[in-house]
């Protein structure tokens, strides 16, 4: 499957000029039409909750096509119009519950987002890629929250092999906004085919999907991504998505600010490059506004 000149003429002239002299200042000015929110802070990024409450409702997997059911996430305002959508894949032999500390959190920043269960815990990353499309199918037309998502604005991510099935979904979905792999596991090694926007969080200490085995190689091979970025944590194990980490929830944040809500006033902390001692290495090609 998986397979962007006398005197009279002056004062017009005059006026011209005026008008393009104007015109890059208003245009850096724009805002997106999808920025919510107030304006970032390093506080705002860093803390366990946004501006947005937020509530949850559970999908069965009685009632879940092609996926294994979950729970949703999403902001409980009905003022600011409908919000981007992600949907997050557990890894090998892992409920999204190893995950769920993710889901109020981005959820209260502006986003409707689907915690997944996978059809069974040993599913390969092809089948958990699937996966992640079937839920987000049945998020914008099915779900009891359809009317709060934008379907045009939608994203995926992962951990092990959950982070292998986000580049498979975005390799089979050109049109999703954002992928965000962590700690990703997949056999595959090469993804010319994504297309979408994509942020890798891995950690220096995996041994079961090493930065030099997995998430490089991945990261080297993503030659059409129109931007993309790797992180690696210094210390951190395979395991390390399970636990509350700001850092990753900052930069998780920022990247679907970035590109699901082409909300440019979070660039400040994708590039320059971050850094501090959590940061073993960190690679990017900037964002292109």
């Amino acid at each position: 499957m998986r397979l962007k000149r006398s005197l009279g003429l002056l004062p017009a002239a005059t006026v011209l000029l005026a008008g393009l002299v104007s015109a890059p200042a208003a245009q850096a000015t724009a805002q997106s039409p999808y920025e919510k929110g107030p304006n970032p802070t390093e506080s705002l990024v860093n803390s366990a909750r946004g501006p947005f409450s937020t509530s949850q409702t559970n999908v069965s997997s009685l009632s879940a096509t092609g996926f294994g059911g979950g729970v949703i996430y999403y902001p409980t305002t009905t003022s600011e119009g409908t919000f981007g959508a992600i949907a997050i894949a557990p890894g090998f032999t892992a409920s999204w519950s190893t995950l769920d500390w993710l889901g109020p959190r981005l959820a209260s920043h502006g986003f409707v987002v689907f915690g997944i269960e996978t059809n069974t815990r040993l599913d390969q990353p092809g089948q958990r890629g699937d996966q992640l499309l079937a839920a987000l199918d049945y998020l914008t037309q099915r779900s009891t929250v359809r009317s709060r998502v934008d379907a045009s604005r939608l994203a995926v991510a992962g951990h092990s092999m959950g982070g292998g099935g986000t580049l498979e979904a975005a390799a089979d979905r050109t049109s999703l906004k954002a992928a965000i792999p962590i700690a990703p596991w997949n056999l595959d090694k090469s993804w010319p085919e994504v297309r979408t926007p994509t942020l890798i969080i891995s950690g220096s200490a995996d041994t079961i999907a090493s930065t030099g085995s997995h998430s490089m190689p991945f990261y080297n091979s993503l030659s059409n991504a129109p931007d993309k970025a790797l992180m690696e944590l210094r210390g951190a194990s395979h395991f390390f998505p399970q636990f509350s980490n700001t850092l990753m929830a900052k930069m998780m944040i920022s990247w679907l600010k970035r590109f699901v809500d082409d909300d440019t006033r979070y660039e400040q902390f994708l590039c320059p490059p971050p850094g501090g001692l959590d940061i073993s290495q960190y690679r990017n090609t900037c964002p292109h506004s």
